[in-house]
Formats: C-alpha cells, structure tokens, sequence
C-alpha cells in the first residue's frame, strides 16, 4: 500500500529509496543493488528488499537510473521466426540467464526477412540496448552488418558468423558432426541414395551440415549423390517442393535427412501426398528435437541439440562482453547427439 503521509498539504510524498532501506533494515546501498538487479545479492537480500518496495508503493525510476549509469539492463534478441520452437526454447534459456542476472530481454521478430534483421538492429540502436543476440536471416548482407557495426554493443550470434564485428561471440552447435552421425547411422542400414535437404549454402550449419554429410561417404569411399542435394530454404514449402521433385525421378531417394524443423513440416506434407510411408517406405532423419518429431507416428529420428543451453550459453557470453570491456569474443559450441527412432530402417533389397 503506498503511503499517504503528505507534506505541506500538498499530494501523498512518493516513497524515496532511503525509506525503502529503513523498512527493509539494510543499507541504501542494498537497496540499490537489489533494484537494479546486480548479480552478487543474496536471496533473503532480495526478498527483504522487495517486500519493503511492495508494503511502501515504490517506484523506482528506472530510465533516470538508467542515464546516470549508462546502462538500460536490457538485452535486444532478434528472431527469425517466433513460431519456430527451436528459438522458443533457445529464448527461455537467453531470457533466465538474463532474468537472473537482472536484466530484461526485447523481443523483436524478423519474419525472416534480411531487410528487418537490419531495421530491428536499427531500433535497439536507439533504445541503447546493452547488448544483442540474434539469428540472422542473412549473414552476408552488407546492409545488416553495417547497421551491426553502427550498434557499438556486444553482439552475441545464434549459428551465424560475421566477420569483422568488433565484439560479437557466437553459440552454435556440432552440426558437422550431427550430420555425420545421421548420415553413417543410414549408410549403416544400407541406404546410398540419401537426399540432404536444408537451408541456404552460405550460412555455416548448411556448411557444417554439407561438410558431415560428404565425410561419411568419403570415409566408405562412396560418392555422395550429387542429384539428391537441396541446399535454399529451412522453409516448409521449401521442404515440400524439393521432395515432390525427388520423388519424381528415376532413382528416387530411400533416404531424406532434413536439415530444420520447419523443412520437416514440408517433407512431411510431401511424403503423405505421394502415399509413401515414413519407417516402411522411406527413411527419415530430422534436425532438433520438436514435439512433431517424436509424437510422429512412427517417431522420427533426429539429430539432437540442447537449444535451451545454448540460449544460456549466448546470454551468459553477452554479459561477459557487457561487463568487462576487456573480454574477448569466444565461440561456444554445444554438442550433438543421434536420437535413433522407428523412422529409419534397414534398406529392403
């Protein structure tokens, strides 16, 4: 309840900072390291704190705080796609980490669209965010990377890498290695005519993925089919389109490795108009481990990757670069692992 105390019959005095310390029993100093959210307060700090600010209406004014410090404690993430559960669980890791160490996460979304990676790039510019984290759409357009040098904060990318950004850090994740798992655990059961589907070539998991792909047929001294690679979008009409076509010649694939999420959606769709059924007729293999993977019928293997980690990772690396301007821009990369389901088998002779 905020106080009604009033001086000089003038309006109720709003609560002061100072009264917030005497209600809690602890130092001005305290209260002010609770109030903007400095990492090294104890839990029964906090709590003492915030029930003196809650019993006396206190409003601390953060954006007049926020000048005389010359930080915001906010963090920009841009998003590709906000419907994509893979960023849904790599956002709830980001935004604890940052929670916790007492800073608050803007969301913006790109839609996928390289044009609004730089315009989002271009708001948190002028709300002086702290920091960045984000997953570009495009990571070689010229446009973007200027409007990411203009924002003279840490950045910390999401499996993208830009070259020539002062202080930015990247999380990221085996994708070689994921891929070279998928791609021996089919050659493994016999399958050759393997079709790889995923995004475009620039971006490094498409070449990660592509390199973990050739690796396993060359390590058998085999040759990658050539005819059955797909390298554009992590779209699913994307998806449904290139196997409709595959579909449809000669040598058809037994195999399909699909590279996101999304592209599954499109395999899916695909697979299901041409009557073919996943685990029987053809092998799948998927990338992250979403609910439509494994409630699928039957289950679909996948390539897995701890997203949530790697959300905590990039928050954890963007305090590092916010809070020593010493600290150097690092690479952090989770492992993969090969989660194997009832949608690949043994290829029928």
């Amino acid at each position: 309840m905020r106080r009604n105390s009033q001086r000089n019959g003038s309006a109720p005095a709003e609560p002061t900072m100072k009264e917030v310390a005497k209600q809690a029993g602890v130092a001005l100093s305290s209260v002010s390291r609770v109030i903007n959210g400095h990492p090294d307060v104890s839990d029964e700090m906090r709590h003492r704190v915030l029930e003196a600010v809650q019993a006396l209406g206190y409003e601390p004014n953060l954006v007049a705080s926020s000048l005389r410090r010359g930080s915001t404690t906010t963090v920009g993430f841009i998003v590709a796609d906000i419907s994509n559960p893979l960023f849904a669980e790599f956002s709830k890791g980001a935004a604890s980490t940052l929670d916790q160490a007492g800073y608050s996460m803007v969301l913006a979304n790109s839609e996928s669209n390289p044009e609004r990676d730089e315009q989002m790039a271009r708001l948190f510019r002028w709300r002086r965010v702290d920091g960045v984290i984000m997953s570009l759409t495009d990571q070689e357009r010229k446009e973007t990377v200027e409007e990411l040098l203009r924002l003279e904060v840490p950045i910390v990318l999401f499996d993208r890498e830009v070259p020539g950004l002062p202080r930015a850090s990247m999380v990221t994740a085996d994708h070689a290695g994921g891929m070279r798992k998928a791609t021996d655990h089919l050659l493994d059961l016999g399958h050759r005519r393997i079709a790889l589907i995923t995004g475009q070539r620039r971006l490094r998991p498409t070449q990660e993925r592509l390199k973990g792909f050739t690796e396993a047929f060359k390590a058998r001294k085999l040759s990658h089919p050539k005819d059955l690679l797909r390298l554009g979008s992590f779209d699913a009409s994307f998806g449904a389109a290139v196997i409709a076509e595959l579909l449809e010649q000669e040598s058809p694939p037994t195999a399909i490795i699909s590279g996101s999420n999304q592209l599954l959606v499109g395999v899916l769709r695909a697979l299901r108009r041409s009557g073919l059924r996943v685990g029987r007729d053809i092998a799948l293999i998927s990338c992250d481990d979403v609910p439509l993977a494994e409630l699928h019928d039957p289950p679909i293997t996948i390539v897995y990757r701890d997203t949530v980690r790697m959300g905590e990772l990039a928050a954890e690396m963007l305090l590092e670069l916010i809070r020593d301007e010493s600290a150097h821009p690092r690479v952090a990369t989770v492992p993969t692992e090969l989660i194997v389901r009832q949608s690949t088998f043994p290829l029928r002779t």
